[in-house]
């Protein structure tokens, strides 16, 4: 994982993110899969501070390990990637747009967790802060 900066904070976070189709459909077949991975990667470009770590489906579910900055919401940022990815896989697949009829291809809700860094290194980082602030390196710390 990453320690990436924005103007006035420095954090390191990745979450792990999971949804299903509407209904338990399995319709992310290899070829789907293809076009949600590049429409992923569209958003990407879009959010250049999001960042996905890896991607993966079952027929009807989608697993998504990315980094976002502590600025956004998981709430916002899953509703965007369902909302745009729902509205490209309905154009570019017609039998999707079938199945659904007007409706977005994505169950409501959503499953997060996050990863984080050994919960161990946490508590000695934290221990240790003191000799940090008297001129000890700690450097490497929370490797």
């Amino acid at each position: 994982m990453r320690v990436r900066q924005l103007n006035h904070s420095v954090y390191q976070t990745e979450y792990h993110l999971v949804w299903g189709t509407l209904y338990r459909r399995k319709f992310l077949k290899y070829y789907v899969r293809q076009e949600l991975v590049k429409k992923l990667y569209q958003i990407q470009k879009k959010y250049p501070g999001w960042y996905f770590t890896k991607i993966n489906t079952g027929d009807d579910h989608v697993h998504l390990l990315m980094e976002i900055p502590p600025k956004y919401s998981i709430a916002n940022v899953v509703s965007a990637i369902k909302s745009q990815t729902s509205v490209y896989l309905r154009e570019k697949f017609k039998f999707i747009s079938e199945i659904y009829d007007g409706k977005g291809v994505w169950g409501t809700g959503y499953f997060v967790s996050t990863v984080g860094l050994n919960e161990e290194n946490i508590k000695k980082y934290i221990e240790r802060q003191n000799a940090f602030d008297r001129g000890f390196d700690l450097t490497g710390e929370l490797e």
